[in-house]
């Protein structure tokens, strides 16, 4: 039997996390909206009862820019940025702390929307996914066009889709025409579509090896698909160089996955201010039981337990260091968690102000038919023991 062209598809919902909050604040339509900094700045009400919103001009303090509106990113604001530097480019953008509780609802939402439709589904994220379109009937583009409204008529929100014939190619696409874009390309349209982006556009492509590869005199996709495979496997290695090559010419091979176990689950928190381990003992305890509770909270909710429990701490000096424990029996229990990550924290002389706390269960399995264990109490975590 000969086998079906692939039609790989990528959909990546439009600037996710903004476009969730303007659906609860539809008033903020148009103007530069910047999600981030800390949880306190909920819109509050004036006198004449409208909601008024905080401002970047008036944030203090450390934080970074999770998303931004396509009016925000005019502006210059783009995710991973600190918000004090986004303040001076757009002091009067509005600033809304990040909800993930919201998040997750219209994400589940419109992946069951998808999968209404076409039901091979690689899940990447909270707002992005592959889907394998080549076994399913009709036309690609009607197909790709019945997905993007179904997403809109389960969540008010409009996504990107690249359709390809393989994933690496699909995520570029999906790309080219944000927002609410659909991109649909074949091999034949890789010289003119492709190869005039800068490289950086290939997923896999960091920032040290696109700024290494522009020391080499290559931008675009056009100039590293021109380059010779032995000037790559010098500067790159054999592996990566081979690879580079390859995702140049828009070759990608790789499966849609649909179902992948994780490797681990954690959270970590970067706090506004440096914090002393005696000065900031209760604010530093409280934090680290939100974290071990929150990582007890994604394991029950995702069905796994964890058997080794880490945590990770970044001084003022950037300078990080991570330990880790493997307990007897794998537990998804919140109190277990804090005692094992005490543990790991006894074992890190905290001479140093912390700028980020970090805590993780990794050795996961299924939690059914598996037992949680019981630890003894290890007493007060050390968070004054070396002043």
């Amino acid at each position: 039997m000969t086998a079906l062209p692939r039609r790989i598809a990528h959909l990546d919902m439009d600037a996710f996390y903004a476009s969730v909050e303007l659906l609860r604040y539809p008033e903020l339509h148009g103007r530069p909206l910047v999600i981030g900094g800390r949880s306190d700045q909920q819109p509050t009400i004036g006198p004449d009862g409208s909601r008024r919103f905080a401002r970047l001009r008036d944030y203090t303090g450390r934080g970074v820019i999770t998303t931004s509106t396509y009016e925000a990113r005019a502006l210059g604001v783009f995710s991973g940025m600190g918000v004090m530097k986004a303040a001076q480019l757009a002091p009067d953008a509005i600033l809304l702390p990040v909800n993930f509780d919201a998040y997750r609802h219209y994400s589940r939402l419109f992946k069951a929307a998808v999968a209404g439709i076409a039901p091979h589904i690689e899940d990447r994220g909270i707002d992005e996914i592959y889907i394998d379109l080549s076994a399913l009937p009709g036309d690609t583009l009607a197909l790709a066009q019945r997905i993007k409204q179904a997403v809109r008529n389960a969540t008010g929100l409009s996504c990107s889709i690249g359709v390809t014939p393989n994933k690496l190619l699909s995520k570029i696409c999906s790309d080219l025409e944000k927002p609410d874009g659909l991109t649909i390309l074949d091999r034949a349209d890789i010289p003119h579509r492709i190869w005039p982006l800068p490289v950086r556009k290939i997923n896999g492509i960091g920032p040290k090896a696109t700024e290494k590869l522009a020391a080499l005199g290559i931008a675009t996709i056009a100039e590293l698909a021109q380059a010779e495979p032995a000037f790559l496997q010098m500067h790159f290695g054999r592996s990566y160089g081979c690879w580079l090559l390859d995702a140049a010419h828009g070759v990608d091979e790789s499966q849609v996955i649909t179902h992948s176990e994780p490797k681990s689950i954690s959270r970590e928190t970067t706090f506004e201010r440096d914090l002393h381990a005696r000065n900031d003992r209760a604010a530093l305890s409280e934090i680290f039981t939100s974290l071990c509770t929150r990582v007890a909270e994604d394991l029950q909710r995702k069905g796994y337990l964890g058997r080794t429990i880490g945590i990770k701490l970044r001084f003022d000096d950037f300078h990080t260091v991570t330990r880790d424990v493997t307990l007897p029996a794998a537990t998804a229990d919140p109190a277990i968690i804090r005692r094992a990550a005490g543990e790991c924290l006894r074992r890190i002389p905290l001479q140093q102000k912390l700028r980020l706390l970090g805590v993780r269960a990794s050795a996961l399995s299924s939690k059914h038919g598996l037992q949680a264990i019981d630890m003894p109490s290890q007493g007060e975590l050390p968070f004054a023991v070396n002043p």
